[in-house]
């Protein structure tokens, strides 16, 4: 067996993140949600359905943003990749993987 073959853990980068599943500022958002959350629903009190419902808005839309997807770290990231495509701030260059294009200093030239 060759010595430059290394099998690497699917988790592997999972072992970085705090509880496995959030990035420092995933669980800063996720927590500021879920703690204006809990001090809206101790200071107003209601039992009408919508108003509980705008009280619980702030954990459910930061639980949303941090909810993981597929191949992406999380939605949050997702849309920070959306946005940075259609904005033209990031140009993505398509490769397929199957494709060989030669020498990298020209096949980015080849596709712009």
């Amino acid at each position: 067996m060759n010595g430059n073959n290394y099998l690497i853990p699917a988790n592997s980068k999972k072992s970085q993140l705090i509880l496995s599943f959030f990035t420092p500022v995933d669980l800063a958002i996720f927590l500021t949600g879920v703690g204006v959350t809990v001090i809206l629903l101790l200071l107003i009190k209601s039992s009408n359905t919508g108003v509980l419902f705008a009280l619980l808005s702030p954990a459910l839309f930061a639980t949303f943003l941090v909810a993981p997807v597929p191949n992406y770290h999380n939605v949050m990231t997702l849309l920070g990749n959306i946005y940075r495509f259609y904005t033209g701030r990031k140009k993505y260059y398509w490769r397929g993987w199957c494709a060989r294009y030669g020498d990298d200093r020209t096949s980015k030239q080849q596709f712009k």
